[in-house]
């Protein structure tokens, strides 16, 4: 395939309010009529896998360069300032498909029964969370094709409610997380340029789920950007992680450069967001807690602290917003409401996300909230059972609160190292969340701790009562 520079115009928006609607408007009842449809934009959706929110060049990252996403952010409305609702790759995408918190659609891990049996697919887990809305399934319901490739843990591409897919979901043919689906950006775009060829030619608008497994591990980049990464004092996984960074950087390159070639870019808005943080375990090799982890550093993948729930967060959509770079906050559960909203749809009305099209909603906003639970483990029905951590931030303000989560002595609990009730920290005074400030500053935990406990409370009700709702709908 002829690899095309992307040079399109994109400009959008994206963010989050943390207001709580009424339990009593659970689901749409019925999808929203079908218009006509030519004049919807495409939506392309970009998840990357495991990467710090300072890696790439737009941010400042004195080493990696992402010269593709780069060009998005110049073309976009950046939120520097975005996280998501849990560090965890399979929460994380199940809480930006449906606009809901892990404890609310259930899935608050990677696995139910942990490494004894890494059970993906939980059968009554996994129907439960289908019978959620997801923004997906909203689009293909109203005239929208739709490709799944890369990360997607919830069974088939069916089962999410896609038309097109490379993910067969069968833990009888290896399914788990993606599989056939990971292959995607690492053996070429060509499953995504098909699907792009067929929805124009039917004349149909497209959604595309991008998120390929980069630069997630294994971090086997090509030799030729290895080489450019590895330098005498940096350690070996340092630099293959600078070097998937830009392999991912490229495949973006592919895939926005054949929208310019198709004549695309002015009629689509294109989503960007990271799954999680992660760091080699080498930049932390110095700590003393450095061997409870395997893999990566400490506090990033699987924390709460900054490198592992904050991501950068744009939207390009040409002509709709001036490109821009916000200090406002943003939240991965925005991503449903805001592109319902540009295709001109109603999503439910109890997503606790906003529409960012919407200056006035964003302005409102004054905190975003999230959740830790146990990375190996899940308790069906019982989420808060493997609760490690609630957090919130408050302008300058964060708070991590720590919960016992599961029994360590089952499974290796990769945050026994951290057993602080409370953590706070400023910010903008330390922007990676290393300086607890609790001891200084009782009367910001106090009253940022009510604030979390609350919202806790109201949205672990409203949880409650849409399960009992859902249980006697069909799947």
């Amino acid at each position: 395939m002829k690899k095309t520079i992307h040079s399109g115009n994109r400009c959008g928006v994206l963010a989050v309010v943390l207001t709580l609607a009424s339990v009593s408007q659970v689901l749409s009842a019925e999808p929203p009529s079908l218009r006509q449809t030519q004049d919807r934009p495409n939506i392309v959706f970009i998840l990357s896998d495991d990467q710090a929110w300072t890696d790439y060049s737009f941010l400042g990252h004195p080493d990696i360069k992402t010269p593709h996403l780069d060009r998005l952010a110049a073309d976009s409305l950046v939120f520097e300032r975005g996280y998501v609702a849990a560090p965890l790759c399979r929460p994380s995408l199940a809480s930006i498909a449906t606009g809901r918190y892990p404890f609310q659609h259930g899935i608050t891990g990677n696995d139910v029964d942990g490494r004894n049996n890494r059970a993906e697919l939980d059968p009554p887990l996994q129907a439960a969370f289908h019978k959620y809305p997801s923004f997906i399934k909203l689009l293909t319901a109203n005239g929208y094709l739709a490709h799944q490739s890369g990360k997607w843990w919830e069974g088939s591409y069916q089962d999410g409610g896609f038309t097109h897919g490379m993910t067969h979901g069968d833990p009888e043919r290896g399914g788990r997380h993606g599989d056939q689906g990971l292959k995607i950006g690492r053996d070429g775009m060509k499953p995504i340029t098909d699907f792009i060829d067929e929805a124009t030619e039917a004349k149909k608008p497209f959604l595309l789920w991008y998120a390929p497994f980069l630069p997630h591990s294994p971090h086997n980049p090509p030799e030729r950007l290895l080489e450019k990464y590895s330098q005498p004092g940096r350690a070996e996984d340092v630099a293959k992680y600078y070097a998937m960074c830009e392999w991912f950087d490229e495949t973006c390159g592919e895939l926005l450069g054949y929208l310019d070639e198709k004549s695309l870019t002015e009629n689509t808005l294109v989503v960007y967001i990271c799954d999680n943080g992660w760091a080699a375990q080498s930049t932390n090799a110095n700590d003393p807690d450095q061997a409870l982890w395997k893999g990566f550093a400490l506090r990033s993948k699987g924390s709460p602290y900054e490198n592992g729930i904050r991501t950068p967060i744009m939207v390009s959509w040409p002509g709709q917003v001036e490109p821009d770079r916000s200090a406002q906050l943003a939240h991965a559960i925005d991503i449903f409401p805001t592109i319902a909203a540009a295709a001109g749809l109603e999503a439910p009305a109890n997503l606790t996300g906003v529409n960012l099209l919407d200056e006035k909603a964003r302005k409102q906003r004054t905190a975003v909230f999230g959740v830790t639970n146990s990375i190996h483990n899940m308790s069906p029905g019982k989420p808060d059972e493997t609760l490690q951590y609630l957090w919130c931030v408050e302008g300058d303000w964060k708070l991590m609160l720590r919960y016992p989560g599961e029994d360590t002595t089952k499974y290796k609990n990769v945050h026994i190292w951290d057993t602080a009730p409370v953590r706070l920290y400023n910010l903008a005074d330390a922007p990676h969340g290393n300086t607890d400030l609790a001891s200084t500053h009782s009367d910001v935990v106090e009253r940022l701790k009510k604030r979390i406990e609350n919202w806790h409370r109201v949205a672990n009700r409203w949880a409650n009562n849409v399960a009992k709702k859902l249980r006697s709908l069909p799947i």
